[in-house]
This record gives C-alpha cells, sequence and structure tokens, in this order.
C-alpha cells in the first residue's frame, strides 16, 4: 500500500470518527451552545452545502492540478462568508446556490471527460466562485447565530473535512455520486426557482 493512499485511510477513520462524536457533543451540557460545535455542524447540516464540498472533493481527484481546488474553495468562502455584512448583494443568491451545486455535481460526474479540455485555471475559477456564493450565503448564520471567529473555525475544519471524504470513493463510484450531486443540484434549483 502506498504512503498516500495509507494517509488517505487514516484521514477517512478520522473523519469518520469526528462524524460520530459530533452527535454527542450536542447533547445538553456538552458544549452545544459553542460556537465551534455548531461550526462543525453546520457543513454537514445543509444539503447545498455537503452536496457542493463532496463535488469538490470528487472533482479535485480527477483532476490533473486538483490539489489547489479544495483549499481555494476554504479561502474564497471565508472571504464570502467574511464579505455577508458588506454591501455585495447578489441576485437570487439561493438559485446561484443551487446552481452551483449543479454544476459542481456535473463537473465531478464528468470529469474522467472534461479532464483535458478544462484547464486548471478554469477549474480553480469556477470553484472559487461557487465556494464564494456560499461563503455570502452561510457569512451571515456564522457571524450572528452562531458565534462568530470559533463557529468559522468550526465552519472551515468541517468543510475540510467534507472534501476529504469527497475525494475518497473508488473510481468506479466517484461518476455515479457525481451525478447523484448534479441531480440533487437540478432538484435543488426547481425548489429556488
Amino acid at each position: 500500500m502506498t504512503k498516500k493512499m495509507t494517509m488517505m485511510r487514516r484521514a477517512a477513520v478520522a473523519t469518520g470518527v469526528l462524524a460520530m462524536a459530533l452527535p454527542a457533543a450536542a447533547h445538553p451540557g456538552h458544549g452545544a451552545d459553542s460556537g465551534f460545535v455548531n461550526g462543525l455542524l453546520h457543513p454537514v447540516t445543509g444539503v447545498d452545502h455537503l452536496l457542493a464540498l463532496l463535488a469538490v472533493g470528487l472533482w479535485s481527484r480527477q483532476q490533473r492540478h486538483g490539489v489547489v481546488l479544495a483549499p481555494t474553495f476554504l479561502v474564497l468562502m471565508a472571504l464570502g462568508a467574511a464579505s455577508a455584512g458588506s454591501r455585495i448583494v447578489v441576485p437570487a443568491l439561493e438559485l446561484s446556490i443551487a446552481a452551483s451545486v449543479l454544476l459542481l455535481g456535473v463537473l465531478a460526474a464528468c470529469a474522467p471527460a472534461l479532464q483535458r479540455r478544462v484547464p486548471p485555471e478554469l477549474a480553480v475559477i469556477t470553484v472559487g466562485a461557487c465556494a464564494f456564493l456560499h461563503g455570502l450565503a452561510h457569512g451571515n448564520e456564522l457571524s450572528g447565530e452562531l458565534g462568530g471567529m470559533s463557529s468559522g473555525a468550526g465552519f472551515i475544519l468541517a468543510s475540510a473535512l467534507v472534501m476529504l471524504a469527497g475525494a475518497m470513493p473508488v473510481e468506479r463510484l466517484r461518476r455515479a455520486l457525481g451525478a447523484a450531486i448534479g441531480a440533487a443540484g437540478v432538484w435543488l434549483v426547481a425548489l429556488a426557482a
């Protein structure tokens, strides 16, 4: 087994252990009011965000320079969240987020065929734009009801772990998962329209 596979399996186990521990942390007396715990839970409780993160993880494994996609998503999502209180207004933000899930799902499903056609720069711009939209949408929730910087840290950590989980599936499952995310994106677009 290669070093990379061993690291990925360890990361998958750590993510699984964290996921199992999170519901226990939500019980009274275990820090459920903590901004960090709320930030950790936020990405996995919103279907749109969860699917977008999984799709970025899936797509990143199939791109030649995919290693930059997850960090790009995290940085631009954080910038979007930080910009949430500013005067940036995106018309039909919910529809745009739903469309981003659709787009990322299609890219993850079609990546083997598109790998040579999508320049790395375009992949980074696409992921960055989607991330900024998600950050704008979630920024108000993070700063207001969830507790500021500590919730932001939990939000970023959980988002990174979900993208890592998206990069884990075996080759045969990636296309099917991408197609399922794209189909869910169609459903989200229909709901937001």
